[in-house]
């Protein structure tokens, strides 16, 4: 990666919940510099299946593609499933 991007990472995040409701896809997109809460989803509840109590009920997701912000607050109780897709850059471009 180039120091241009930053170590940017473009998510796509879709959140299944309980009785069959899917929330998403949505776009977001991580950096050092402007983190959101891309990857601190994931982590959360990674941590909740894991049996720890979820400390966090809000997430905001940067997608810089259309200059929003998504907010999520979520119950992890009523969550089945998050399904994080990466995108990743081509190497063909170093």
């Amino acid at each position: 990666m180039t120091n241009s991007d930053s170590g940017l990472t473009n998510h796509e995040v879709t959140i299944c919940l309980a009785g069959g409701a899917v929330l998403g896809p949505f776009n977001a997109t991580w950096s050092k510099g402007e983190g959101g809460d891309v990857r601190e989803l994931a982590k959360e509840y990674d941590a909740f299946l894991q049996g720890d109590k979820q400390h966090r009920f809000k997430f905001h997701l940067h997608d810089t593609y259309t200059n929003t912000v998504h907010t999520l607050i979520l119950d992890f109780r009523q969550v089945t499933g998050i399904c994080d897709h990466v995108r990743l850059r081509s190497h063909a471009n170093d």
